[in-house]
């Protein structure tokens, strides 16, 4: 089968979408099938990978990433060629588009899979106020809608997104619930001790936390409940893996709290590094609410870390509470006690860290990749059907429904 993906974002950025992205193209690669990748230029990085066409790209101040200018003349002269079976766009937007127009333009089946709760993305465009916020809202949840209705097939990573889409969109049908993937072995042979003694950590109990640092990912709940821990655990240091626009106002913060010594803000890294450094600590913990698939703390239950988290959409699909670690209200002290609780049991997080490692190997990316073939053979019929994505909510989303997920 020959496969398009289209997204904003690819290599070198790190975030769960490149995550979703690459390894899923991984996984179909080595199935037999030609996956190729339409994204975003990025400087002077190189691709090491094969059929990786990229478009032009502006700078974004979200941190140190681009996004694509969708023209290319190039790409529109290459597509016809490539002889594609399905085009499968993972935004709505910019690349989205030009995925929407080049599959009907080339009479071929479209698949989205539906990342991000976007509607939680509005407080980037620089207007506060609130009656301009709920405006801007409502037009996403439109936007949505049209969008998705150009579809063959919705791909949705989680439950709790699809119960969101379900019940304020009406989707119901032609969707299908598939997480992404994890390749268990970068993190199970990580070397997290080395790591440890190159950072001075050998004596600390390192909690670790990954995300785009950025306020929809709810950072300053985590480092209010670190500075609590940080009272009943002085030996306990927290590592942010990441980087973004809030980074100086969190930095901030963490003095502010008295504990700027005992938290690390390493930056963006490389994703081949994320295996050691979740590899040496200790905890996971995680305070976001907005997640979509909850691949950050999959991956760490992969390296055998236990988790405490905020209860929020996506995360509450990967841990089962008082099973890996605790879910607990979005609330500095109820994460603190969380926290506390877990680093005061030494066999509490024994055992939590085995069953963390047992349920990491239930999303193998082997298996879902195969559905995903599978989707992708319904997409084709269903085009020729002339099918597409229907809602069975007319009306635009009410404004009460924008942020489904509260903890």
């Amino acid at each position: 089968m020959h496969i398009a993906f289209f997204t904003n974002y690819y290599h070198p950025v790190v975030n769960g979408v490149v995550r979703s992205v690459a390894s899923f193209r991984e996984n179909l690669m080595k199935q037999g099938h030609n996956v190729f990748i339409f994204a975003q230029s990025d400087g002077s990085y190189k691709d090491g990978e094969p059929f990786i066409f990229r478009y032009p790209s502006l700078p974004l101040p979200l941190g140190d990433i681009s996004t694509a200018i969708p023209v290319s003349p190039f790409v529109d002269q290459l597509l016809p060629m490539l002889k594609l079976d399905v085009i499968h766009t993972h935004h709505p937007v910019l690349l989205g588009q030009t995925a929407a127009r080049k599959a009907a333009e080339l009479d071929l089946p479209l698949v989205f899979t539906f990342h991000t709760q976007y509607w939680e993305y509005t407080h980037y465009i620089p207007f506060p106020q609130e009656i301009i916020q709920d405006f801007l809202k409502n037009a996403v949840h439109r936007w949505l809608r049209e969008f998705m209705q150009k579809c063959q097939h919705i791909i949705i990573p989680s439950e709790s997104l699809k119960e969101i889409l379900v019940r304020d969109y009406g989707l119901h049908e032609r969707y299908s619930v598939i997480p992404t993937g994890t390749n268990l072995e970068p993190f199970l042979n990580a070397d997290g001790k080395t790591l440890r003694a190159e950072k001075g950590w050998q004596k600390e109990t390192v909690l670790i936390s990954i995300g785009r640092l950025a306020p929809e990912k709810n950072w300053d709940t985590l480092l209010q409940a670190f500075a609590k821990v940080h009272q009943e655990h002085p030996e306990a240091r927290l590592v942010l893996i990441g980087d973004g626009a809030a980074r100086q106002s969190l930095e901030a913060l963490a003095a502010e709290l008295g504990i700027a010594g005992q938290v690390t803000f390493t930056g963006s890294i490389p994703f081949e590094e994320v295996p050691r450094y979740l590899k040496a600590a200790d905890l996971f913990a995680f305070a976001s609410v907005t997640e979509t698939q909850g691949i950050v703390t999959m991956e760490a239950m992969a390296a055998g870390l236990p988790v405490v988290a905020v209860d929020g959409s996506g995360t509450r699909d990967i841990l089962q509470n008082g099973k890996q670690g605790y879910l607990v209200e979005n609330d500095p002290d109820a994460l603190a006690q969380g926290l506390n609780r877990l680093l005061s049991d030494s066999q509490r997080i024994k055992r939590f860290s085995n069953q963390a490692l047992k349920r990491a190997k239930m999303f193998d990316v082997n298996q879902l990749s195969k559905q995903m073939i599978n989707m992708y053979e319904q997409a084709i019929q269903d085009k020729k059907d002339n099918q597409y994505v229907t809602l069975k909510l007319d009306e635009a989303v009410p404004q009460e429904a924008v942020s489904p997920v509260q903890s």
